[in-house]
């Protein structure tokens, strides 16, 4: 049960972080705010955390896999 509440809290960390996240590189931000369009500028950087986000989806896809793997090797030993 104390495993479900941490894992929650830890997921809905993990969501809420994520729309505070600034995932732009210097050079992309100084070129787009240079231009004095804001709009264009979230829009790459949204763009790039939406890209940021599949490979930490993949390696949590491929923990859990793995702890599954080894939870039903104990189960059944």
């Amino acid at each position: 049960m104390l495993t479900k509440i941490i894992r929650f809290f830890v997921v809905a960390l993990l969501y809420l972080s994520a729309h505070s996240m600034t995932a732009q590189c210097a050079m992309c931000r100084a070129s787009l705010e240079s231009e004095g369009n804001t709009v264009k500028a979230e829009a790459v950087n949204d763009g790039i955390v939406y890209l940021m986000i599949f490979p930490y989806l993949l390696v949590g896809v491929v923990g859990y896999v793995v702890y599954r793997m080894f939870t039903k090797k104990k189960e059944t030993a």
